[in-house]
């Protein structure tokens, strides 16, 4: 790129430290504080720049900075995650270059029941799900329990605990109408009980597949479900985060085989770009289930892309000159 260009970092602004959801919304600002130095370390000029609905306010920030590309690291605007993709469809309005995916495909895949839909229409095995939008009579007799309740268009695990799982009918009632009231439309799927890989996929305009990572549950208590909710993500003192730690493990061919070109279709599918992570489940039936589709997953040093693109062999400013080079292709 250009050494007088300058890169925006553009994020939203995390929510107060009264929020629930404090923990994950002010990862961001590590984020933009890694990519930075990194940038920084590579000779690339770079701004922060907040996002928000004051539209007038970005467009103004975005001129007076000379902003000529974009590091997208908008995961919501103002704490809303219905509006993901309005930043990166302003930036194809205005045609800056910048990293991630599209406004349509990050639009696609926070709703998790149109992925679910997506997913059977390409032929791709995920657990069984109804949709909850407040209705008063629900059919679940097509469903296996447990079941595990998740917020339609939330990120990051927020709106998924051990409480988000239902192991019988009786309960199923009372949960649907404290999650609605909280989150709004609800996915409700089958709990698949069985190990757990991440896959992360990193390139442009070809990706490549990052070591397999897989979810070690080892010393998780009985009495838990063994799932990834958000006090395992954001939560250091709870016994779910320091029971679900990440591994690489060398895996059979057989079970790559199931994995890696699952993974490939789904990034295909979903027109993934850059990078992305499929989540998966291993069912009792040995099947390989498609849990979620992460577009523009999260970047914070710690995180299980960096994880694995640093397992791979190239360390975090290694990574960020990566996302440079797309960057200067697109500008070109």
């Amino acid at each position: 790129m250009r050494g007088d260009m300058v890169i925006g970092l553009v994020h939203n602004r995390p929510v107060d430290a009264e929020d629930t959801n404090h923990q994950s919304s002010k990862d961001v600002i590590v984020q933009v504080e890694a990519i930075e130095k990194a940038l920084d370390t590579l000779g690339q000029r770079s701004v922060r720049l907040p996002f928000s609905r004051d539209l007038g306010d970005v467009l103004r920030a975005l001129e007076t900075s000379r902003v000529e590309a974009v590091f997208n690291l908008c995961e919501s605007v103002d704490d809303n995650p219905h509006l993901i993709a309005h930043p990166a469809a302003v930036f194809e309005l205005l045609d800056i270059p910048f990293t991630g995916s599209s406004a349509a495909t990050l639009l696609t895949t926070t709703d998790k029941y149109l992925v679910k839909r997506l997913l059977q229409a390409g032929g791709i095995i995920t657990p069984a799900f109804f949709l909850y939008s407040g209705q008063k009579q629900f059919d679940v007799s097509g469903l296996r329990f447990p079941l595990i309740v998740k917020p339609q268009f939330q990120d990051a695990s927020i709106g998924i605990d051990q409480e988000s799982v239902v192991v019988d009918g009786a309960r199923l009632p009372d949960v649907l109408e404290e999650m609605y009231d909280l989150y709004g439309p609800l996915l409700v799927e089958e709990y698949i009980e069985g190990r757990e890989f991440n896959i992360s996929l990193f390139g442009s305009p070809e990706a490549e597949v990052m070591p397999v990572a897989e979810i070690d549950f080892t010393g998780y208590p009985d009495e838990l479900f063994r799932i990834v909710g958000y006090r395992a993500k954001w939560d250091a003192g709870s016994v779910e985060y320091s029971c679900s730690n990440r591994m690489f493990p060398n895996l059979s061919e057989d079970l790559l085989g199931q994995l890696v070109p699952t993974a490939r279709r789904c990034y295909a599918l979903f027109g993934l770009r850059d990078y992305g992570r499929v989540d998966f489940r291993m069912g009792p039936d040995n099947a390989a289930y498609v849990l979620e589709i992460n577009a523009n997953p999260c970047l914070s040093p710690d995180s299980g892309f960096v994880a694995a693109v640093g397992r791979s062999g190239l360390d975090y400013t290694g990574m960020v000159g990566r996302f440079q080079d797309f960057l200067s292709r697109r500008y070109r």
